[in-house]
């Protein structure tokens, strides 16, 4: 079996390694994991026990930066960690500095950045883009292609629905005066984006709001309404049925 494992990284007992997987300086990887075949791990990065990580996944790269990026490199970072019993699939990147919760599932061909924290018993889907700066709570959702804009925030219980797109630049790439407004999207505890929708920079989705599918938001959403079309505008309240306080499935 051909693997690299540094004379500085700890694995715990019963932990499984596939067949060529690199395991970088001071790593450590809990009891009772699987790792697949493939896998990077880079210096320092910290994963609990009971995680299952699959083949051709990448944790804890560091960003590349053009000379024209907003961001820049810097010399000390710190290192990505993953909490226990956590589910990362095929193909994915987590870079460096992130911190990742527990019982979160990551599926294949996701992409984490730098500078992100996710809490617990998340479900982030296939293909799923997370930017840096982003912070994400619990027992959020996150479906097939979703695209998170950098300094976004998701409360808890929240839904996003495959397809959503979302912004944090007013100035579409031009003008000096965007690096001082850069802002992404607030989605307060139990919001919901349809399938398909698209969310412009700055705006906040109230709790327990529901966007429609292929809505795009140009406004604030108000707490417990449901909007819709392009812009969205005001449709209904939410039923009492779906309100999180009234749903079995918060507690799950």
């Amino acid at each position: 079996m051909n693997q690299y494992i540094a004379p500085t990284a700890s694995v715990g007992d019963n932990t499984i390694l596939g067949h060529n997987i690199v395991i970088m300086d001071n790593v450590e990887i809990g009891e009772d994991c699987v790792l697949g075949c493939n896998v990077v791990i880079h210096d320092n990065v910290k994963i609990g026990s009971g995680c299952r990580i699959d083949d051709n996944t990448i944790i804890g790269k560091k960003p590349m930066f053009s000379p024209r990026s907003i961001f820049k490199d810097q010399n000390n970072w710190s290192p990505t960690i993953i909490g226990d019993n956590c589910l990362i699939g095929a193909n994915v990147i987590i870079y460096i500095q992130c911190e990742i919760g527990n019982n979160n599932l990551i599926a294949d061909m996701a992409t984490i950045r730098e500078n992100v924290k996710i809490h617990d018993y998340n479900i982030i889907g296939r293909g799923v883009a997370i930017e840096n700066y982003c912070t994400i709570g619990n027992r959020n959702k996150l479906e097939t292609n979703v695209y998170l804009t950098a300094y976004s925030t998701v409360e808890d219980y929240c839904f996003v629905a495959p397809c959503v797109a979302t912004s944090n630049d007013n100035y579409a790439g031009r003008d000096k005066e965007r690096f001082k407004h850069f802002k992404g999207i607030t989605m307060k505890r139990g919001a919901r984006i349809g399938v398909g929708s698209i969310v412009l920079p700055g705006k906040t989705l109230n709790e327990d709001c529901l966007v429609a599918g292929a809505s795009l938001v140009s406004k604030d959403v108000p707490e417990k309404e449901i909007w819709i079309g392009s812009p969205a505008k005001y449709s209904k309240p939410v039923p009492d049925s779906q309100l999180l306080d009234n749903n079995q499935d918060k507690k799950e």
